[in-house]
């Protein structure tokens, strides 16, 4: 099972990762608050981080970037963010993120990204 980390502060968004990522397949936890997204990698080591790209007073690439500085040395999880428009790729690389996608977003989309970073993602153990 797949561990999943959302980070977004807009009740749609949840509501549609949820949705998306119900099957047995995933676990979805979630924060609102980015600031809190380094103390929950270390506590629930999660394997996928989604990041929206518009949350709360970071923004999706400080929290990308912030998860990457945290994580150098250390097994870290893949980070897909959430875009708003398809010109926002060029943030989403410039960031460091493993993968993005484009809200709003389909259910197979959204696992086929997941899948995607998840198998390019080495295996830490």
């Amino acid at each position: 099972m797949a561990e999943i980390l959302l980070v977004a502060d807009v009740s749609w968004v949840v509501n549609n990762v949820r949705a998306a990522l119900s099957d047995t397949r995933f676990s979805v936890s979630t924060v609102d608050d980015p600031r809190l997204v380094g103390d929950l990698i270390s506590e629930s080591k999660p394997d996928v981080l989604l990041v929206d790209l518009q949350v709360g007073s970071m923004g999706g690439m400080a929290v990308t970037r912030s998860v990457r500085d945290a994580t150098a040395n250390g097994a870290r999880p893949a980070v897909i963010l959430l875009l708003d428009r398809d010109a926002d790729a060029f943030l989403a690389g410039r960031s460091g993120a493993d993968g993005w996608i484009r809200k709003p977003f389909s259910s197979d989309s959204l696992r086929t990204a997941i899948d995607d970073v998840t198998a390019a993602t080495p295996d830490p153990s």
